[in-house]
């Protein structure tokens, strides 16, 4: 019998171990697939040509990527900014300050945000951030713009990411021990200064965590900010410049440019610029987390 449960023991132990290469080995073949889809591209023009140049004219066989890749970082960094600050402060008010029916009423409500499908985030943004950027804020920094813009993208992107960081964030403010609070309370600490000293420095790595994933998930996005961005292959230089990312450059393209074969290998391209930029950036992001988990024990 208990040869048996051994057995069993080693079976499922290989098993799991199989399994775990297989998910790892997903992801070392879904780039190498791009890279190989990409050689045709990189065979026909240099790296550097490739990254930093702003000539787009696939019938031309000129593809520049630099305005693609400055429209994923305007539109990634905007809604960065807007929604970390705003998500930071609903976490703590959820946690620290709300009713708990307060809490349970509005918990279920930013879940039910996290559930509605891109496309209709992006015709509210077609519907309302475009038209209030068009005449309400803009004409007080620039002559004219459409609406459609970098801003416009962050600012639905930052919408769409607000129940990702929130639900992460209250989840790492309820696993601080609540003994520290009452310890900083009891030497007469204000309840802000115990958030400030104790909650959010205890919390830092769980903050930097619930960053990358927001960030992770708004590289990705791609018809919202689609439907809002412009869509036009340039650079922008203000927040009101119309943008490109690169997932909407795919999106946009792929299913009627397969027939040409080096426009088909330049959004392969892309799709792997997208797969190397977010690798790098959690890969960095995690570096980053094992220095702050290290410094903080």
């Amino acid at each position: 019998m208990k040869n048996i449960r051994l057995l069993k023991d080693k079976l499922f132990s290989k098993i799991f171990f199989t399994l775990t290469i297989f998910s790892i080995s997903t992801v070392v073949l879904l780039g190498l697939g791009l890279y190989y889809k990409s050689i045709p591209l990189l065979n026909s023009s240099s790296l550097s040509n490739l990254l930093f140049s702003s000539e787009w004219k696939p019938f031309k066989e000129a593809f520049g990527f630099y305005p693609f890749i400055m429209g994923t970082l305007w539109v990634t960094v905007i809604s960065i900014v807007i929604a970390l600050p705003l998500s930071l402060l609903t976490a703590i008010y959820l946690s620290e300050y709300a009713h708990h029916r307060v809490r349970k009423l509005v918990l279920p409500l930013i879940e039910l945000l996290s559930g509605i499908p891109p496309v209709l985030f992006g015709v509210w943004g077609v519907l309302v951030i475009v038209p209030i950027i068009q005449d309400y804020i803009a004409p007080h920094f620039v002559e004219f713009t459409t609406g459609y813009s970098v801003l416009a993208g962050g600012i639905v992107l930052a919408i769409m990411i607000f129940p990702l960081i929130i639900s992460i964030l209250i989840e790492v403010f309820d696993n601080v021990p609540q003994e520290l609070r009452d310890a900083s309370l009891s030497v007469g600490a204000t309840q802000w200064q115990t958030i400030k000293k104790v909650l959010l420095r205890k919390s830092v790595a769980g903050i930097v965590a619930a960053t990358v994933l927001a960030i992770s998930r708004a590289f990705g996005e791609t018809i919202a900010v689609l439907m809002v961005c412009g869509n036009l292959a340039q650079v922008p230089h203000s927040l009101f410049d119309s943008g490109y990312p690169l997932p909407a450059l795919i999106a946009n393209n792929y299913g009627e440019m397969m027939s040409i074969p080096m426009y088909d290998s330049a959004l392969m391209f892309a799709a792997l610029l997208l797969f190397i930029i977010i690798f790098l950036f959690n890969a960095i992001s995690r570096i980053i987390l094992f220095r702050i988990e290290k410094r903080t024990t």
